[in-house]
């Protein structure tokens, strides 16, 4: 029998985050929500997130499931059972896409085939560069030559796999990154996740670049990378279908087009989000807390944020603008009650004057060069909301 999904995707969650913040090491650029060398945390973890899940009170059919971490293969096969036992029974997937993320160095065949069993047919393996002095650079510890061993169980084992890279490490050049797509590109994946390197405030790779420890790429040598990307893929048979996304046709991430989309989602454990019915909420981030509260009956999460229409009307508009196809003018009407004409018409304009956007009366689009200059181009619509803000407030006397 099929399952019955709700009729609005953008208030009712039809897609489940779970966060596994274990990792073997917690690399120099990571801000995520991660704990290393806390193995003797991970029963108590899974007990916490088993009790978070029996919140829902009754089973959540959802369309699609997304394990990230930290490194969730980092798990044995034993808890990794645990975990996808308490997914079946509260998040039923009436859906095809069900992913995990893995390192190269962290699943074998046991897991892989624990994980098939379980429904999981699709893994983003965490490779970030096949040159063993840039995984150096970027503080990974898995090996280069980990990475064929990791893609052979996952092949004998599940249908699809996506690669994860970092371009403008420390001392990469262009050169470079075009092997690690080439070296990409040998194993035949179906996605391919690509990301300028970012230097999060306060992580040690941060520290090392305020200290002059480390010269970062210049941004026309960043900005270089990113084109060969879109061009080296595109010719590859690749669709670029978000800034940092290419799939081949057919094998785009569901899961993240729903953030894309600006959609609701659920999300359990610890630092994980979910957005439903115009409310955000975000866990602790703290591990040992997490644990804590959730099993003493608590809720672990630490942030509410119920957004008013026109606030959620502007962010979908930052969002799906991320996306290849842009945003389509009546659909953005039906999900957020707002005209896009309304909201940034003029800015729309001026950015299509400078060749950063198309609009063709029906969609709005970025061009390649405003996929170069995306966050501008979002910082700017977005100055329209500032704007109105502001006027309300000297009306209002505020």
């Amino acid at each position: 029998m099929s399952r019955q999904f709700p009729s609005l995707p953008w208030l009712e969650p039809r897609a489940a985050y779970i966060h596994v913040p274990f990792c073997a090491h917690h690399c120099g650029y990571c801000d995520f929500a991660v704990a290393a060398g806390q193995d003797h945390l991970i029963e108590l973890y899974l007990d916490a997130l088993a009790l978070e899940l029996a919140g829902l009170r009754e089973p959540h059919p959802v369309e699609t499931i997304f394990i990230g971490g930290g490194t969730p293969t980092h798990l044995s096969a034993k808890q990794l059972q645990r975990l996808l036992e308490s997914l079946a029974t509260w998040l039923p997937l009436g859906g095809s896409e069900f992913t995990i993320e893995s390192t190269p160095d962290s699943l074998d065949a046991e897991k892989a085939a624990l994980l098939a069993s379980f429904g999981v047919n699709r893994v983003s393996i965490g490779v970030q560069s096949f040159r063993p002095e840039l995984l150096t650079a970027l503080d990974r510890r898995h090996t280069s030559d980990q990475i064929p061993r990791a893609v052979e169980v996952v092949r004998r084992f599940i249908p699809s796999f996506s690669f994860d890279l970092i371009f403008a490490a420390p001392g990469s050049t262009l050169e470079s990154w075009a092997a690690d797509l080439d070296a990409a590109l040998a194993f035949e994946p179906q996605h391919l996740s690509t990301y300028g390197l970012t230097y999060e405030k306060g992580t040690p790779l941060w520290k090392d670049r305020e200290r002059g420890l480390l010269r970062p790429i210049d941004e026309d040598g960043e900005l270089a990378m990113y084109e060969h990307s879109m061009d080296r893929l595109a010719a590859a048979g690749f669709e670029h279908y978000e800034i940092s996304n290419f799939a081949k046709p057919g094998q785009r991430c569901r899961h993240n087009e729903r953030y894309w989309a600006n959609e609701a989602y659920l999300g359990f454990g610890v630092g994980a989000a979910r957005y439903s019915h115009g409310v955000r909420e975000l866990n602790t981030r703290d591990t040992k807390l997490y644990i804590r509260k959730v099993l003493a009956g608590e809720s672990p999460t630490f942030q509410s944020e119920k957004l008013e229409p026109r606030d959620r009307a502007f962010e979908t508009i930052g969002t799906q603008l991320r996306r290849a196809e842009g945003i389509e003018r009546t659909h953005f009407q039906k999900q957020t009650g707002y005209d896009l004409e309304e909201l940034v018409g003029d800015r729309i304009a001026s950015l299509k004057v400078v060749g950063i956007l198309t609009d063709d009366s029906e969609w709005v689009r970025l061009t390649r060069r405003g996929k170069c200059l995306a966050d501008g181009a979002i910082e700017e619509l977005m100055k329209s909301n500032v704007r109105s803000a502001h006027a309300e407030r000297i009306t209002s006397g505020s």
